[in-house]
């Protein structure tokens, strides 16, 4: 390989395509590690790998030059809502997960949920006009405001239910069997 051809592989128009494609990746790879976490069954475990995730989706928006949302993605959800996730989780002094029998009923009503709440989402992104002005300054914060707490009040909302979903799913499976 010679030197011309590795300064056309590093240019930078291409730099910010590698990149994208190295936090897509990451993004991925972490959020697969969540759910399907093959070094341990420690919850805690999982929660670190949100953040890595969230981390990395945080690269993304840098990468789209969305720099404020970056920046709240780290603060808000990396910092304050993990930190909440951790401390429910240490609270109940969960150990390592053990295998539990699914019930039929809970599987059908999960999935039943899941399919009204993709639903739902998919019918909310199929109303929203698209013809919105990008903002006149890098970085400014009030076109995105405005269009958040007018066109996509409903995406919003859903996900606020997620997360008070999540969270009550963490108080759930937390519970101590009673014999």
């Amino acid at each position: 390989m010679n030197l011309e051809s590795l300064q056309n592989l590093i240019s930078p128009t291409a730099l910010p395509d590698m990149m994208f494609y190295v936090f897509a990746a990451l993004t991925l790879l972490f959020g697969v590690l969540v759910v399907a976490n093959p070094f341990s069954r420690n919850p805690v475990t999982s929660a670190m790998f949100l953040v890595l995730t969230i981390i990395s989706m945080a690269g993304l928006f840098v990468l789209l030059h969305a720099f404020f949302l970056a920046a709240v993605q780290i603060i808000v959800y990396a910092g304050a809502v993990m930190v909440l996730f951790l401390f429910v989780i240490m609270l109940l002094d969960l150990k390592e997960e053990q295998r539990r029998k699914i019930k039929l009923f809970g599987l059908v009503a999960g999935l039943v949920s899941v399919g009204t709440v993709i639903s739902i989402f998919v019918k909310s992104l199929a109303s929203v006009k698209t013809d919105a002005a990008p903002p006149a300054l890098e970085g400014e914060t009030y076109a995105l405001g405005k269009l958040l707490f007018t066109q996509y009040t409903l995406p919003f909302e859903i996900v606020s239910v997620l997360l008070l979903v999540a969270m009550v799913g963490v108080i759930l499976l937390s519970k101590k069997k009673l014999e």
